[in-house]
């Protein structure tokens, strides 16, 4: 979620109806406007995205959003919403240092690249490429030096929000290759966040309509409906099993695969490698246990969720979310990514 602006940006600070307070930066410099001789029109990966360049021709912008203390609560609420370009200068979020309170980012790259470390995995983000992170979370995404980053974002939290980009997160992973469609929608809920939405109801609306958004482009196709009903035995057989071994050869015997054919049937279903899909299962029902059944000795836990060994129970831990398994507990860091499972 970026939160700089240029040097030159003009800002202003106003109060908008119901108590809902806003902070718009806006800047446009040059040669980085659509218009601008500077940058060939193909390098855009947006094609006939109207909306999309819409929000590019109103200028390097972002609006943060927050709802005053007492508010009551809102299942989908937009933090900040706009966009940007980075060029040879510091960018660089890292998932488990941006606070306690749960919230997502969902940023497009409309050109250049950027970098995104998601647990072990490494990714470069190019034109036409979505990312999707929770947090807090162990991921890192960042600008290289020497490159140029082009996007637009909009972040998220709420309930109903984090649950539909859990979900969205569990079966398609961090980066996305959405429909055009897809993303001149997600582009004119940015735009009219960071141009409107002068209450907390016309907010809440169109962070709920951009997750909805994202939600049909990713469960909405046929192709992938097929795709999951043909997993999903695998799904319920791990997730009733988790204290036990499951190895891969044991789960493609359940649909009667290959092992070869069933590790790439699974990763294009669900996002992730079958031991990877394993290991964010039994981290998932740990988090569970250790913030809803407190009497549970961490040892316990582990066996639980197939972990013979706590020391190595407590490495992966560590690796995934930062701290150790007691620490988590006794600290209360965290705690909301329990109510997220």
């Amino acid at each position: 979620m970026p939160t700089h602006v240029a040097e030159n940006a003009e800002k202003s600070v106003f109060f908008l109806p119901a108590a809902l307070s806003a902070v718009v930066s806006s800047s446009c410099r040059a040669g980085l406007c659509p218009k601008s001789t500077g940058r060939p029109e193909k390098d855009y990966a947006f094609g006939g995205n109207f909306v999309l360049q819409d929000l590019i021709a109103n200028g390097q912008s972002m609006r943060t959003v927050s709802l005053p203390r007492g508010r009551q609560r809102l299942h989908a609420m937009p933090t900040s919403a706009g966009y940007e370009v980075r060029e040879n200068e510091s960018y660089d979020w890292d998932g488990r240092r941006r606070g306690q309170t749960p919230f997502t980012v969902l940023q497009h790259t409309i050109s250049g690249s950027g970098q995104l470390r998601y647990q072990h995995r490494n990714y470069r983000l190019q034109g036409g490429d979505t990312l999707l992170v929770l947090v807090p979370h162990n991921h890192r995404y960042w600008l290289e030096k020497g490159d140029r980053w082009e996007y637009f974002w909009i972040s998220m939290n709420g309930e109903e929000t984090l649950r539909i980009h859990q979900m969205v997160l569990s079966t398609a992973g961090p980066v996305l290759k959405l429909q055009p469609s897809t993303i001149d929608h997600l582009a004119d809920c940015s735009l009219r966040l960071v141009k409107g939405a002068t209450s907390p109801g016309a907010a809440s609306a169109i962070a709920y309509e951009a997750a909805m958004a994202l939600y049909d482009d990713v469960f909405g196709s046929p192709a992938f409906a097929a795709e999951l009903s043909l997993m999903q035995p695998v799904i319920d057989h791990i997730n009733a099993n988790l204290e036990k071994p499951l190895p891969v050869s044991e789960l493609a015997g359940i649909v009667g695969l290959s092992r070869a054919h069933f590790s790439r049937s699974f990763a294009e279903s669900e996002g992730m490698p079958p031991a990877e899909f394993v290991l964010q299962q039994r981290l998932q029902r740990a988090v569970k246990l250790l913030t809803k059944a407190d009497f549970l000795p961490v040892k316990e836990v582990a066996i639980m969720c197939g972990f013979e060994d706590p020391n190595y129970f407590s490495k992966v831990f560590r690796r995934v979310y930062g701290t150790n398994p007691t620490e988590f507990r006794t600290t209360g860091m965290y705690a909301s990514i329990g109510k997220l499972r």
